[in-house]
């Protein structure tokens, strides 16, 4: 085998048409304004006509290279017969026409809009036809060359083009190419000229390739990644395939080189330079996600000199288990489309990069490239930073599940050459990337033998890499079973290899020896998502589970402005699509501007690769135990800092030695001594960081890796106020109770120490989150409709007593929805001393009531002068029962508008959990005090829930006079259910009898 790509066919000469895959001539003669009778190239199934043989991707060399990216000239067309081919001509007049910024996508600028869809296809299912309605649109460039340039072959390199390009250069026809995610090349050298180069691409909306590209994201038709020129000398490389095997045993690693034509290769840090083709085995450092140390070298060949970055690392399925240098490794994994929010699938290398440092420092060490090859820049950067990456071919036909995978492409021999067509181009272009673990060969495209010919040519090809794909259950063409969203009781199952069995034995005993993933998991859509940290379990305690792959990375909100200016994010139906999946496409960890969400925060924290927990030493000063969780790293680059606490105020802090460690090793550290103090009575915590020792590629030194906290101690016990004041009758029809008044036939409290409040009340509803709501094809019950089903955003209270003694004042409530006889039924005991309230509330339910509680608490108005919020609790992010791994007890403070969490679509959201106290003050240091007991979930905002559930986007929140404030005895999970599992038992609010209190107070 050679790195020549002999599979890959010889290109005909331009002014010969292109035999296609269904044997009618191609488009490379073919203009506009055909008949409906002729054979359409945007409509063939063929993958072009007309391109180079696919090879590996560098990113410099000593061969010249003039990029081409910038402004060109644009016209947009309804229609792909709209024009004729007339604009490719050089002496066409573009005057007329409008700049366009390439590389990018023309409905970002100003041209067509966005379209969404998760799995529909925006067009008839008429496979491979597309209709007339077809936004074309014609660019033209033009350039010089350099000088010194000179003659001879030279290439134009087109990175990506949505969905169908057919190319004219210098007035003379190149060809045409589908595969939007992939490279194209055509050989130019005759063509060009010193001076006025015209470069004329038409690009097609639809096209026959739109069929294999149904991936859940935006439409978005334009020339998206970069296009340049390059010239190929005589002896330049033609393609080259860099092998480096790694022999964990031996700690020897094997170089050899492929290429045509053949040249020498040097690795001077390794003392080589030996012929391509010929092996060398030496002493090497192993390439890891965790340490992933590249050799620089170089290949030489008569006509051109590369680069080589080479890391040594050796990947199989063994002993059931992916392996990676003779280690079973877990996958702290993502999901990553292409988003920018202003420029949608065109990123550029500063936004790439802080993605990737971004990853690393929420120790995410896997990517998954959803549902497509990356640009090849973004692999640059994970051989560089130290990633495992999941390659997906550019192919998804997910429209077809609706008519039952009828006449789906992957089962049609006719498609067949296409298909092959995208795996050749992702696997020759990206071979040399040593963070390509696996192959995938594609997303969601049902099953059919051109996934069996691509898995086959895979093989044939690269039989160093496993393949991935999940949607076929039998596995018979993978080397690893994946599989999206199973539950937690599913993957343990799989996990004990008792999965339920396959129908054929033989494929049955195949896959239950092969390793787990979870390509797909924890939908990060809106608030959530939750269950992660028993996910996470699952994978460390069952090896088969090898982790997966959190959908998704990022928000896809387009950035928009409203009439008067305020920024929000868009999203399906926001452009005026006639069909279309709503905000399903904002379902990631980060926010379209790239701001970390709290689900982020939260899966930081659940797959830490260092434990940092409790210990089981006696005595005064007690352990703690670290355990090492990585793959293949010691500990060494780090350092354990402890901090010591009494209700938040630090007390002490200094440094652990920890000794060295070997992944999966633990060790019992002692803490030091308590510090001195008269902290009796009050809460104290340890907590110990694990922090980066020195500086990385990704992240300063500091820079905090893992955490763990521990309870100094038996926690303190709740004092009780002792009350001394007795209710009285004032005017005006109300009853003083200490700093309280309340009204005396609703037993509402009015005012506190003369300060006007608006409750507390009785609360359950919440606006729904995206995984309240689940999705359209989500089993019943699905919490959102439910709970509206039931009338819980229109819960009606009346008081059936009132009653002042000389305890204090009883005030017994029923609430409940109308049209319903469900009901709870509320007793609020209130007492008092001179200076505060305590409220002690008892809650019971009357009825069958059949599904959880969104939520169970008070609610009450504050004045929206008290702007500033400090807490005793968790913090200092938002946090629910099933999300709450990352909220650390600690005393925090922000202002009211800091609480809010901006999900793209409005839902609830801001909860502090674990709160022992909350104040809420104004500038002067005036204001209010809560302290609960038990802890509670606090939430302050500018805005009611009723206000909230209404809302589509951010903008639509405007702050109200009052602030709203929640105090939660409970709140029912988050889950995953808008794509994934619901919430798991323990974190489901069943309506249960209820006891908790609250204590209230002024603040002078």
């Amino acid at each position: 085998m050679t790195g020549t790509s002999p599979h890959a066919p010889t290109p005909m000469p331009y002014d010969q048409p292109q035999p296609t895959a269904d044997g009618t001539e191609g488009a490379a003669r073919h203009s506009g304004r055909q008949g409906p009778d002729h054979a359409r190239y945007f409509e063939d199934r063929s993958p072009g006509s007309g391109v180079l043989p696919p090879r590996a991707w560098y990113p410099t060399s000593d061969a010249a290279r003039l990029s081409l990216q910038g402004t060109w000239r644009f016209r947009l067309s309804v229609s792909a017969e709209a024009e004729d081919d007339g604009f490719a001509r050089p002496d066409y007049d573009d005057g007329p026409w409008p700049e366009i910024r390439v590389p990018g996508t023309w409905a970002l600028q100003g041209f067509g809009a966005p379209w969404y869809t998760n799995t529909a296809y925006p067009f008839p299912v008429d496979p491979p036809r597309v209709p007339d309605e077809n936004p074309t649109g014609d660019h033209r460039h033009v350039f010089d060359l350099p000088g010194g340039w000179g003659e001879g072959p030279a290439v134009l390199h087109f990175a990506g083009v949505e969905s169908c390009a057919r190319v004219w250069l210098n007035g003379r026809e190149l060809g045409h190419f589908k595969g939007s995610r992939l490279p194209h090349e055509f050989e130019v050298g005759p063509l060009l000229r010193p001076r006025r180069n015209v470069l004329a691409v038409r690009v097609h909306q639809w096209s026959s390739g739109s069929y294999l590209e149904d991936q859940d994201q935006w439409w978005l038709p334009g020339v998206f990644r970069d296009v340049w020129l390059q010239r190929r000398p005589e002896g330049a490389v033609t393609d080259h395939f860099v092998h480096a095997g790694f022999d964990h045993r031996t700690g020897q690693g094997t170089l050899r080189v492929e290429c045509a034509p053949a040249g020498r290769v040097s690795v001077p840090e390794l003392g080589l330079d030996l012929a391509t083709g010929e092996s060398a085995t030496v002493p090497v450092r192993p390439w890891t996600a965790e340490q992933p140390h590249l050799y620089e070298g170089e290949l030489v060949t008569v006509g051109e000199t590369i680069p080589l970055r080479i890391g040594f690392r050796t990947v199989c399925v063994e002993d059931g288990l992916l392996k990676v240098n003779g280690r079973r490794i877990l996958l702290r994994g993502v999901n990553r489309h292409e988003f920018h929010p202003r420029t949608g699938r065109t990123v550029d290398p500063e936004t790439r990069r802080r993605d990737l440092l971004l990853m690393k420092r929420h120790n995410i060490n896997a990517v998954r490239t959803s549902h497509y090859p990356p640009d090849p820049a973004f692999l640059d950067l994970c051989d560089e930073l130290g990633l495992w990456v999941i390659d997906e071919c550019d192919l998804e036909t997910h429209g077809f599940a609706q008519q039952g995978w009828r006449d789906n492409p992957v089962d049609d021999e006719r498609w067949e050459p296409a298909l092959l067509d995208r795996a050749r181009r992702m696997v020759e272009r990206d071979k040399n990337h040593p963070s390509v673990v696996l192959w995938s060969l594609g997303n969601e495209c049902g099953t059919g033998r051109g996934l069996s010919a691509m898995a086959a040519w895979m093989r044939e090809r690269d039989p160093s890499r496993p393949l991935h794909y999940e949607g076929d259950r039998s596995c018979a063409d993978t080397d690893v079973y994946s599989r999206m969203y199973a539950d937690h009781t599913e993957v343990e199952r799989i996990g004990r290899r008792t999965e339920a069995p396959l129908s054929d034995p033989e494929l049955d005993r195949r896959r239950r020896r092969l390793p787990f993933l979870l390509c797909e998991y924890a939908h990060a859509m809106g608030n959530g998502p939750g269950g992660l940290s028993e996910y996470q379990r699952l994978f460390e305690r069952y090896e088969r589970c090898q982790g997966g792959f959190v959908w998704e990375w990022i928000d896809h909100g387009l950035r928009q402005r409203t009439p008067d200016g305020a920024v929000f994010h868009a999203y399906g139906g926001d452009f005026g699509e006639e069909l279309h999946d709503g905000n399903f496409v904002c379902d990631g960890l980060v926010f379209p501007d790239r701001v970390p969400s709290p689900g982020l925060t939260e899966f930081k924290k659940v797959i830490e690769p260092v434990r940092i927990e409790g210990g089981t030493g006696a005595g005064g000063c007690g352990t703690v135990r670290i355990t090492n969780r990585y793959d293949f790293a010691g500990l060494e680059h780090l350092e354990f800092r402890w901090r010591y606490e009494v209700e938040g105020e630090g007390r002490g802090h200094g440094w652990l030695t920890v000794p060295p460690l070997a992944p999966g090793e633990s060790a019992e550290v002692a803490l030091p001594s308590v510090p001195d103090g008269t902290d009796e009575g009050r809460e104290a915590v340890w907590t110990v960081c694990a922090v980066l020792a020195a500086d990385c590629a990704w992240a300063p030194a500091g820079h905090e890796v893992a955490w763990g906290q521990l309870p100094a101690g038996p926690r303190p016990a709740r004092a009780v106020p002792v009350a001394t004041a007795t209710p009285r009758r004032g005017e005006g029809n109300v009853i003083v109770l200490g700093p309280g008044t309340f009204d005396a036939t609703t037993g509402v409290l009015g005012y506190l120490d003369g300060v006007q409040i608006g409750g507390p009340r009785l609360d359950v509803w919440r606006a729904p989150t995206d995984n309240d709501e689940a999705a359209p094809w989500q089993p019943e019950p699905r919490p959102a409709t439910e709970w509206r089903r039931l009338g819980l955003h229109r819960m009606r209270h009346r008081t059936l007593s009132v009653a002042p003694g000389p305890g204090g004042l009883v005030v017994r409530t029923r609430v409940a929805p109308a049209g319903s006889p469900l009901a709870l039924h509320a007793v609020h005991r209130w007492t008092a001393r001179r200076d505060l309230l305590r409220l002690d509330l008892s809650v019971d339910p009357e009825g069958d009531w059949p599904v959880p509680l969104p939520r169970l608490g008070v609610r009450m108005a504050v004045s929206g002068s008290l702007g500033f919020v400090e807490w005793f609790g968790g913090g200092p992010g938002e946090g629910y029962p099933d999300t709450r791994a990352a909220a650390r007890l600690g005393r925090w403070s922000m202002p009211v508008e800091a609480l809010q969490t901006p999900y793209v679509r409005p839902q609830e959201n801001g909860a502090r959990p674990g709160v022992r106290w909350a104040e809420l003050t104004r500038a002067d240091g005036s204001g209010l005090r809560i302290e609960g007991d038990p802890d509670f979930f606090l939430t302050v905002r500018r805005w009611s829930d009723e206000e909230l559930t209404a809302a589509r986007h951010t903008t639509d929140l405007w702050p109200g006079e009052d602030l709203w404030l929640h105090l939660d005895h409970a709140q029912h999970g988050m889950g995953s259910q808008s794509c994934g599992p619901g919430v798991l038992p323990q974190h489901r609010l069943e309506v249960a009898p209820a006891r908790f209190s609250f204590v209230f107070c002024s603040l002078r």
